[in-house]
């Protein structure tokens, strides 16, 4: 009995035979996909990310990349626009479209447009014409929203008048043709009758965020309805003239078909990297409150890739409204219902879909068509 013991205990106090490294990786079974599977296939087109502080490496040499790009890109076209201010017609129209088409594709940011646009690129000669301007009336969530709607739109932008004091883009905005309003009552008159102005006699289209803010992307605020002050101007009780002689733009705005058309448009941006944009992501995209401006497009530039959706509802009527404050209801309805169903990614039609980001010269195909028209 103690020598079967000490037999057992020798066996098991004895080393294992030492195997090599080769040898154990020979004996496990290995599980791969059959050659030619759809598995094998999608193994092979897989591509290994970096990661770790490789990663955040690459992250911030794109992001500089973007900035010294920006940096060039910026005041040489905002230069080139500065000289076709001093020229008539539709040119510098069409160059702003390209200045934020080119600040688009320098972020990556690709544009996809659901729905056809109203009204044309404008100018003096398309009001004499009889060419309807348009106000196109969107939701705010992020200072993105301008180089994309500019890129979409032909037209320019009404923003509140502090920006025109900041050291660049005021200048650039200044270049831009944008209208600044203070949104006092001491000067309310004088900015609807600018804007009047531009509309009416130098053909421009006109870009309102309503809202009166930005947002946090996740909800349309409710639209301000002073904001449509000049699609619906307050009537004057009957039999009562006016105090002063109508300008050059209120003769042009009395015309029949020349009041402003509203066109709500509603803009999210539903992709980053190629994966849909879900609530835990779009603080990505969300600009708004006491945020600060130099972080978050630090922070932004580091991805590679995003898509916003802009997506044209049918332009609304002014005289179909009995009161300004109802326009701005049934505008803030259509933006908000378009926008809650961006934000579900459902996937749009690929007939309704416009055009797929970057105009040619300043251009839509619905342009091209009505200049083949």
């Amino acid at each position: 009995m103690i020598a079967d013991f000490i037999r057992r205990f020798i066996r098991r106090r004895s080393p294992s035979p030492v195997t090599s490294l080769s040898a154990r990786r020979a004996s496990r079974r290995v599980i791969a996909p059959e050659a030619g599977s759809d598995a094998a296939r999608a193994i092979a087109a897989m591509s290994v990310a970096p990661s770790g502080r490789v990663r955040e490496y690459a992250r911030t040499a794109r992001c500089v990349g973007r900035l010294a790009a920006i940096t060039v890109w910026v005041p040489l076209s905002v230069g080139f626009e500065a000289v076709l201010l001093l020229f008539p017609g539709t040119a510098k129209i069409r160059w702003t479209r390209m200045v934020w088409g080119g600040l688009c594709l320098l972020l990556s940011l690709r544009i996809r447009v659901v729905g056809r646009r109203a009204g044309g690129v404008g100018g003096r000669r398309a009001r004499q014409r009889g060419e309807r301007p348009v106000i196109y009336v969107s939701n705010h969530s992020t200072w993105l929203d301008v180089p994309v709607l500019g890129t979409v739109l032909p037209s320019n932008f009404v923003a509140k008048g502090d920006i025109e004091g900041w050291p660049i883009m005021g200048l650039v905005s200044r270049i831009g043709r944008t209208i600044f309003v203070s949104r006092q009552r001491s000067t309310t008159g004088r900015e609807r009758d600018e804007m009047l102005h531009r509309l009416m006699v130098e053909g421009d289209n006109l870009i309102l965020f309503p809202e009166g803010t930005s947002s946090d992307g996740s909800r349309v605020l409710p639209f301000l309805s002073a904001f449509f002050a000049i699609a619906k101007p307050p009537r004057l009780p009957p039999g009562k003239e006016p105090a002063e002689a109508p300008s050059e733009a209120a003769l042009i705005a009395a015309k029949p078909g020349m009041i402003p058309l509203i066109q709500p448009v509603s803009v999210v941006y539903d992709q980053l990297e190629g994966v849909p944009v879900n609530r835990a992501r779009r603080p990505v995209f969300a600009w708004y409150g006491d945020m600060e401006l130099g972080p978050h497009v630090w922070q932004l530039l580091k991805w590679r890739s995003m898509r916003a959706t802009v997506l044209l509802h049918p332009p609304l009527d002014p005289a179909d409204f009995p009161s300004r404050k109802a326009l701005a209801q049934a505008a803030w309805r259509a933006v908000s219902a378009g926008a809650a169903e961006l934000r579900q990614n459902i996937p749009q039609p690929e007939s309704e879909s416009a055009y797929a980001c970057r105009p040619l010269a300043g251009m839509l195909p619905q342009d091209l068509e009505r200049w083949r028209g």
